[in-house]
């Protein structure tokens, strides 16, 4: 018997940070973030799709990112056509994990996860917060985004206050030693529920 918990939480919020605490409990991690860069590597299974769709998307053999957001910018109706081939190939990678794995608890690091509809998958829901200014601290460390550019994406995303009401478990990611003990706490709490099952 497995147990899938889902993983979200808005940008800087320290997702994928926590995805690896859960990792050190002998959790498996699948990430959808990475699944898509899998799939947009040369060879993966995007590129011909995309190929026939977005020709100019296609840079040495893999699908560009940076020009995906240039098509996407220029046309709005981009990218329901980009869904429609990613999504349908990223649910086949989450599937063929969720078979492959032998951990007893699956962890699915989806960004996304309530908007998307995912929550409904998962066995339980666990959101990582922070507080606001240290969320944009964080992604301002990083060096990859003007502080305007970071508003946008947090605006568009799901509130944290509406993630964590919906999520079954909150972590609060304030310090690592303090996520990873309400990780422990968490895991701790999913495997004894599952020796009761």
């Amino acid at each position: 018997m497995t147990f899938a918990l889902g993983l979200t939480g808005s940008i800087g919020m320290g997702k994928s940070t926590t995805a690896k605490l859960f990792a050190e409990q002998g959790c498996a991690v699948w990430d959808a973030d990475a699944a898509v860069h899998r799939l947009y590597a040369s060879g993966g299974a995007a590129v011909c799709p995309m190929r026939a769709e977005f020709p100019e998307a296609i840079v040495d053999g893999a699908v560009s990112r940076a020009v995906l957001k240039r098509i996407i910018s220029a046309d709005p109706g981009a990218l329901p056509r980009i869904e429609r081939i990613v999504h349908p190939l990223v649910a086949e990678d989450r599937e063929r994990f969720r078979a492959e794995a032998t951990a007893d608890i699956l962890v699915f690091d989806i960004p996304l996860l309530f908007e998307g509809g995912g929550a409904a998958r998962m066995d339980a829901t666990v959101t990582v917060s922070a507080p606001a200014e240290v969320q944009e601290a964080r992604v301002m460390e990083r060096g990859t985004m003007t502080p305007e550019q970071f508003r946008q994406i947090r605006d568009k995303q799901m509130p944290d206050a509406e993630k964590r009401s919906r999520a079954d478990y909150v972590i609060i990611t304030d310090t690592i030693e303090h996520a990873r003990q309400q990780v422990g706490q968490i895991v701790a709490d999913i495997r004894a529920g599952m020796k009761d099952a």
